[in-house]
């Protein structure tokens, strides 16, 4: 079988804030056939992105190809003039990006975008591109392929932008397409349909596969061969069932390792006489009030909550199911519109602007993407002195000694304090996220999906962290997320939510009984090569995975 890709001796090199230039990507090569998907794996840093990328040409800002080859089907993308390489681009390789909703202008409907690209490099006639993007739309199991080209982006779910910006790569039918962490955001449900989608497509095109991610269950569904990358070289590379059943070096294995089950060990309940909170009969939507004290849109409707001091409790289901707005909810962000939130033994008001400085500052809340919870143009040390002015009223003197504390409680170095986030790590990012949270000597913090953007060794070190500060500081934690193990790594109570409502509250390990639950728990990509193609042919093994 001819090879599609060869990436000989690949050498960038990167620019430094001091002036220096490091190397990145040290001499990695690699090699990929037609109708072959190669999985590029390793933690944030490791040089995965940056290797993706120079398949189309490009190195990132500050960063540039200093050696080596890059070549697909022949052509040396790095030796390509600028407009011989924007021809290439989107025709013989094409790209499918982490984050969908980025991809996509939100002022022009779907299938506008999808067919530009045949625009562009005059591919087809418009009526031959629409034609080829419905039939990418049935191909990637998209519903209404005929007419859901006609909305706009934010009229689709999260998992039906990421096929769909999978068809704007493949209308092109490109030789080559990189997935670069395509199925990161999205809740196991959904990622199975994603990643059947994409499998499929790509096997009967016969088209090559580059798929970035740090998800070893993902890629043993989609990829033949994996290549295991830290700091910028090649540490391991075989086929994908070699890989998972005999990994040699010991990066490998520490991230294999990572994968294996990690249940909190069971804590028995306090039952204190008043819980740190307590939430009854919560409601909270969108839209205009309803003679039944409903909102029009009810995104999260009887929900009953407690959590004892010192507990964690997890909050997961797909994505709409109403987490996030619960979350908010309790926070004040997102007012309820029924219901109640106690605290402490004290009642909360709905919105925030309402609450006391103590019960704002006795309940803070984490986001997910600490890319946009950061401000980019502060300084850390700016974003952690706000809090601690606002709160605590610190003068400088005290205020810069809390901050270097802070940084030692997430474990960070004090340098750190004079960079700006855009110049920290994913993982470097969201410890800084969660030090301001600590700024306010919380009791609780509810943390939104936090580690679903991090890489699996990242976010089981952060997973540790939380664990090492709820034990100094006795801080208690709601936990919303889509990754069953990392709720189950960290939770003592976990309450699954469909449709806005809680369908079930269990003790992690404790098989589901509600239907709903089951599919949830089922859903989660096993370390097995074969564990999707079995689902296909039986749907009916994701409840027997999900009851053991």
């Amino acid at each position: 079988m001819a090879n599609l890709v060869e990436i000989s001796n690949l050498r960038v090199e990167a620019r430094t804030d001091a002036g220096r230039t490091i190397e990145i990507i040290k001499g990695v090569s690699i090699e990929i056939a037609s109708g072959e998907i190669v999985a590029l794996i390793g933690e944030s840093g490791s040089g995965k992105t940056t290797i993706a990328l120079t398949l189309m040409g490009h190195a990132r800002e500050g960063c540039r190809i200093s050696g080596g080859q890059v070549r697909v089907e022949g052509q040396d993308m790095v030796a390509l003039s600028e407009n011989r390489r924007a021809r290439v681009r989107g025709t013989t390789v094409a790209y499918v990006p982490q984050s969908a909703a980025a991809a996509f202008n939100p002022s022009m409907t779907i299938i506008e975008q999808v067919i530009e690209v045949t625009r562009i490099h005059q591919l087809m006639s418009p009526a031959e591109a629409r034609q080829r993007a419905v039939a990418l739309f049935k191909a990637l199991s998209l519903p209404n392929p005929e007419t859901i080209g006609e909305r706009y982006p934010h009229q689709v779910s999260g998992g039906q932008l990421q096929r769909l910006a999978a068809a704007m790569a493949l209308i092109g039918n490109p030789r080559l397409v990189i997935f670069d962490e395509p199925t990161t955001a999205l809740d196991v449900t959904t990622q199975i349909d994603v990643l059947k989608a994409f499998k499929s497509v790509i096997r009967a095109g016969n088209v090559a596969g580059v798929y970035v991610s740090h998800d070893l269950a993902v890629v043993a569904q989609i990829a033949d061969r994996i290549v295991v990358l830290k700091g910028g070289e090649v540490q391991e590379s075989g086929t994908t069932a070699e890989i998972l059943s005999h990994a040699q070096h010991p990066y490998t294995r520490e991230l294999l390792a990572a994968f294996e089950p990690k249940r909190r060990d069971s804590r028995p309940s306090t039952a204190s006489a008043t819980p740190l909170l307590s939430i009854d009969n919560l409601a909270a939507g969108y839209g205009q009030i309803q003679p039944n004290g409903l909102p029009m849109v009810c995104a999260v409707r009887d929900v009953n909550l407690t959590l004892e001091k010192g507990r964690n409790l997890g909050i997961i289901g797909e994505s709409g199911c109403g987490k996030s707005t619960l979350a908010r909810a309790i926070a004040g962000i997102h007012p309820a519109a029924a219901g109640s939130i106690r605290f402490n033994g004290g009642t909360m008001e709905p919105a925030a602007r309402n609450r006391s400085r103590d019960q704002l500052r006795e309940m803070q809340i984490v986001f997910q993407s600490a890319d946009t919870a950061l401000n980019p143009a502060k300084p850390v040390e700016e974003i952690l002195g706000r809090p601690l002015t606002f709160y605590g009223g610190l003068d400088r003197k005290a205020r810069d000694a809390r901050i270097g504390e802070l940084l030692d409680m997430v474990r960070l170095p004090n340098a750190i304090r004079y960079r700006h986030p855009g110049e920290l790590s994913g993982g470097q990012k969201q410890r800084v996220n969660f030090a301001r949270a600590l700024a306010a000597s919380p009791q609780l913090i509810i943390c939104d999906e936090i580690t679903s953007a991090l890489d699996t060794v990242v976010a089981a070190a952060i997973i540790e962290l939380l664990k090492e500060l709820q034990r100094e500081l006795q801080l208690s934690y709601i936990f919303i997320s889509h990754d069953l193990s990392v709720v189950e790594a960290i939770c003592d109570e976990i309450a699954v939510m469909h449709g806005g409502r809680k369908v079930e509250q269990i003790t992690p390990g404790k098989a589901p009984s509600h239907p709903y639950s089951q599919l949830l728990f089922a859903s989660v990509p096993k370390l097995d090569p074969k564990w999707l193609d079995n689902l296909e042919q039986d749907p009916a093994l994701r409840v027997q995975y999900a009851t053991g």
